[in-house]
């Protein structure tokens, strides 16, 4: 393992590759200080390796097995809570360290906010950066109560960093008026309620680098409660697997996230074991 980062903790299943030798690099951003209604975000990520255990490595849905591919889990990043703008700055550190070892970061969450660090990080290195955002919310407000650091403006704050044109959402069921209109104005290509149009959008895309991020309550709630805020009218899983595959498959992905587990939202643990397996997923199409 290198020395540049620490694994003394708990790895998500069929990760335990050296940092140096693996081609992607997981780690943690327990981050959930502007969630606007109920927290818990910041258990994600380790909910989700602790509950790893109870997957499988191999995925019949690609035919392919962890246990074939060289995947680090650095861990979570200790985040000061309470000053977003510090633990942004460690999330882009942490993000640009894997990217400038010539490998993939995949973040998990943590709230929606802690995609702006990683997506700067991203930027930083491909000029030509698009965002693929698959949600149940716009992320589009200039600011949520006073506050324009906030997972409420997520998407809002990265356009500011991307500008016109370079930022595709989907899912999309959940927003004020204004939002709506400010994408429809040319700012974000916003497809509501579900992935329609997604194969259109990666034509455009073509090979521009890609930064991916996926909030988890894209999902239906009765499939995935265990989020900060549910939206009812969500997709389900297969079609969250299928879009996200579609994505993977064909874009040139360079960072992607997954955030918005709450785990102590969902008793079950059902909203933690969608979440691992997405995880799975989504390495094994990297």
């Amino acid at each position: 393992m290198s020395n540049r980062l620490s694994q003394n903790h708990e790895v998500f299943i069929g990760c335990e590759a050296d940092f140096d030798a693996a081609k992607i690099v997981l780690f943690g951003a327990p981050y959930d200080s502007t969630t606007s209604y109920r927290p818990g975000a910041r258990f994600g990520c380790r909910a989700i390796r602790a509950e790893s255990f109870g997957l499988e490595t191999y995925s019949p849905y690609q035919d392919k097995d962890l246990g074939e591919l060289a995947v680090c889990d650095s861990g979570d990043i200790e985040l000061p809570f309470g000053d977003s703008a510090a633990a942004l700055k460690l999330i882009e550190e942490r993000a640009g360290l894997i990217l400038d070892a010539g490998k993939t970061p995949f973040m998990l969450g943590g709230e929606h906010l802690v995609t702006l660090g990683a997506a700067r990080a991203a930027l930083a290195r491909y000029p030509d950066l698009r965002i693929i955002h698959f949600d149940a919310h716009t992320d589009l407000r200039d600011d949520y109560l006073g506050v324009k650091l906030s997972h409420a403006c997520v998407i809002r704050r990265c356009w500011e960093l991307l500008g016109d044109g370079r930022i595709w959402q989907f899912g999309i069921r959940s927003g004020d008026r204004p939002e709506f209109a400010w994408a429809a104005a040319g700012h974000t290509s916003l497809h509501r309620f579900d992935f329609a149009g997604l194969a259109q959008a990666l034509k455009e895309i073509g090979q521009s680098p890609v930064y991916f991020t996926l909030d988890l309550d894209v999902l239906d709630p009765s499939i995935f409660p265990g989020t900060g805020t549910p939206e009812a009218g969500g997709v389900s899983f297969r079609e969250l697997l299928q879009a996200a595959l579609q994505v993977l498959d064909s874009a040139n992905v360079v960072a992607l996230d997954l955030t918005e587990l709450a785990p102590n939202l969902d008793a079950s643990g059902a909203s933690t074991a969608v979440a691992g397996k997405l995880a799975r997923e989504l390495l094994l199409a990297l």
